[in-house]
């Protein structure tokens, strides 16, 4: 009996253990905190993973009692409040719920536009009644909860307005808008939807300066990555005098065995292509040349060479470029009279701009097929404007 009345104590104890807040830690793997499952979501912004990890509590609670109606201001306090647990006397919404939710970078970002250092960080957030909620990134991400916040801490502050949002019956952490250089990560719960946007201003630097890592292995023993990482910086304009310096490479480094540079019209139009981003226009024109004159040419790397002519405005040399790969490839019939259509368009011939778009749209290859559209409507504007 003596023993039955020690084993009912026991478990009355750890039962009252179990509701508390307060996290006890375990040897053994037990249910989070209020059924509050731990959740994780990541994006890769170009090289740049964002992680947010969290606990994700439920309108309807562990008990399932209905709380809607009750999340905002409720059971989440506006401004700094007193947990009751804990050093802290002032703390905002830990963001989720049982321990902090941590927001990890892999590399230096801006939030809102303000910079922020990579790393861990906790994520917490401050509501207001009226204005604007503010997220709150802490150098302490080990706590539990809010209960050790001290501001002390903060590594930056963010104002954002919280806005409408579907139904969400889960705390739930996602990303969307995203974009090459950014993605805006958004916590959803009930009613409303707080996010804040993620800038990686130098995303093709990033790139940049993992390729020069790549280089120096394995993938440096083939000049073809050399033409493709000095293309890539040409065409996002950065890193442009070391992306010379691997043009070259790919042309005539003295490679051993079958992997060594090759100088043909490819490789040529890339150095070139360095050369235009550089400004450095009259040695881009001359090598270009030389490439033209080659027995053989590579007739896509032409064509965008001459589209990049474009884009800087140097429509008669682009034209130039589109005349000479048209008479280098006459069998070809898509990329060649593609170029045609565009440089007669940009020096503002229609009747010759309108024949060359027609044969083009009849030769669209697979890989070309998503820019339809953009090419059909290059078409109706220039009948339309004659």
């Amino acid at each position: 009996m003596k023993k039955l009345y020690i084993l009912v104590t026991l478990v009355g104890f750890l039962v009252q253990v179990r509701s508390a807040h307060a996290q006890v830690l375990s040897e053994l793997s037990l249910p989070p905190n209020g059924a509050n499952e731990r959740a994780e979501v990541s994006q890769w912004i170009g090289l740049v993973k964002v992680t947010i990890a969290y606990h994700s509590p439920n309108v309807h609670g562990g008990s399932g009692a209905d709380r809607t109606g009750h999340i905002w201001g409720e059971l989440v306090r506006y401004g700094f409040f007193d947990e009751g647990l804990g050093p802290s006397r002032a703390t905002p919404w830990r963001a989720g719920a049982n321990e902090t939710t941590t927001v990890n970078f892999s590399h230096d970002v801006q939030i809102e536009g303000k910079d922020l250092k990579a790393g861990t960080y906790g994520l917490f957030l401050e509501l207001q009644r009226n204005g604007p909620w503010m997220w709150i990134f802490s150098h302490n991400s080990t706590g539990w909860g809010s209960y050790q916040y001290d501001a002390k801490d903060d590594a930056l502050r963010v104002p954002v307005k919280p806005q409408a949002a579907p139904y969400t019956e889960f705390l739930t952490y996602g990303f969307d808008e995203r974009r090459p250089g950014s993605a805006v990560a958004f916590l959803q719960w009930e009613s409303k939807r707080i996010a804040f946007k993620i800038d990686v201003p130098n995303v093709n630097d990033l790139y940049a300066a993992q390729m020069r890592k790549e280089l120096e292995g394995w993938p440096g023993f083939k000049y073809q990555n050399w033409q493709i990482a000095a293309q890539f910086c040409a065409s996002h304009k950065v890193n442009l005098e070391e992306a010379l310096v691997w043009a070259d490479k790919a042309i005539n480094e003295p490679f051993k065995g079958p992997s060594r540079g090759h100088e043909d019209s490819s490789t040529l139009a890339t150095k070139a292509s360095v050369l235009q981003a550089m400004g450095r226009d009259a040695e881009a024109d001359a090598v270009i040349d030389k490439a033209l004159h080659l027995p053989e040419t590579d007739v896509v790397r032409i064509y965008a060479y001459g589209a990049g002519l474009l884009t800087t405005g140097r429509k008669q040399k682009a034209l130039e470029i589109f005349k000479a790969n048209h008479q280098h490839h006459p069998e070809e019939k898509f990329w060649t009279y593609l170029g045609l259509a565009q440089g007669y368009t940009a020096v503002g011939d229609k009747d010759d701009a309108i024949k060359n778009w027609h044969t083009a749209l009849l030769n669209v290859p697979p890989n070309a097929r998503p820019d339809l559209p953009a090419f059909e409507k290059a078409l109706q504007q220039a009948e339309n404007s004659k």
